[in-house]
């Protein structure tokens, strides 16, 4: 497992990807930030940024720039979802998995940030018993 971070594998193939609560529909996250904030599209493109009361920093740059940018995702993926994951609802995360053919995880009261660092990786070392031994980099600390 490479994590996305790890500059040193950013030029190579991945044949598999794998993902822990990941945030598939940005656009639906800022639009529901929005709506928590009680801040409308208007407002924020004629403001350009605006932070909200919780602390979030809303962009219309960064919102003008997903809309532009959808996601295009053909690796084959198999995803660890929480489903008290605050920011993406089962709906989006479904929706996601059907439209890339990933196979979905679900864990049972699972959080977004998955708080125990145990469990999470027994869940992942158990996604990653499913696929045949060979060059899989498993450094998960």
């Amino acid at each position: 497992m490479v994590k996305a971070d790890d500059r040193k594998y950013y030029f190579r193939q991945i044949d598999k990807a794998f993902f822990i609560s990941p945030i598939v529909d940005m656009e639906k996250v800022i639009l529901d930030t929005m709506r928590w904030a009680d801040i409308t599209e208007e407002k924020l493109r004629e403001k350009q940024l605006i932070t909200t009361g919780f602390g979030e920093t809303l962009s219309w740059e960064y919102l003008c720039y997903v809309r532009n940018h959808p996601v295009n995702w053909s690796v084959p993926t198999c995803i660890l979802y929480g489903d008290k994951d605050n920011l993406t609802s089962q709906e989006t995360i479904h929706k996601f998995a059907n439209d890339v053919d990933a196979e979905l995880t679900i864990m049972q009261n699972g959080m977004l940030f998955f708080q125990d660092a145990g469990r999470k990786k027994t869940l992942i070392y158990n996604l990653l018993d499913k696929l045949p031994k060979g060059n899989l980099i498993t450094d998960l600390n």
